[in-house]
């Protein structure tokens, strides 16, 4: 982390606004969890839970052991996650037509009902966040958060000659 402050300080020269900006974007982002948060729960859902139906919804029945690979979980957590989705009845399971070792998890009516609510509720949010705003100050902020994301991951920062 410190390589990457170094790095930015040597090539960004000072601004006295940094501070005001960065508390501004931490309470966008505390605002945007608390949105984010009140809906899922609303629905029964927490953040993993959520993704996990997301995942199905985009990329229909797969396997736990896929699900685990596509949302960076281990094979105990997704057992959990399906588990628990299963026991509220997000999802089902089933065997896999060609392979008898694997089963196959799958939204169910409720799972896709929430969903498809999960999916107009955020569409209903990017047209009211972004209400008012023309297109070129949308592609502007999009730049912006694109650019400061790629200085915080892991990554996209500029190693140094001692670094292997």
């Amino acid at each position: 982390m410190n390589d990457i402050h170094n790095e930015l300080e040597l090539a960004t020269p000072a601004c006295e606004d940094f501070p005001d900006a960065m508390e501004r974007l931490f309470a966008f982002s505390v605002t945007v969890n608390a949105y984010l948060q009140a809906g899922l729960v609303a629905r029964g859902l927490s953040r993993a839970r959520a993704t996990v139906i997301w995942q199905l919804h985009r990329q229909g029945p797969t396997t736990q052991r896929q699900l685990a690979h596509a949302i960076g979980v281990t094979a105990r957590n997704i057992t959990a996650l399906v588990d628990a989705l299963e026991e509220t009845g997000f999802v089902s399971r089933r065997g896999h037509p060609t392979d008898r070792r694997a089963i196959l998890v799958e939204l169910t009516t409720a799972g896709r009902t929430v969903t498809e609510q999960l999916a107009a509720d955020y569409q209903a949010a990017a047209r009211r966040l972004f209400a008012g705003l023309g297109p070129e100050q949308v592609t502007r902020f999009v730049s912006t958060l694109d650019l400061l994301t790629a200085r915080l991951t892991p990554t996209s920062h500029v190693t140094g000659p001692d670094t292997p």
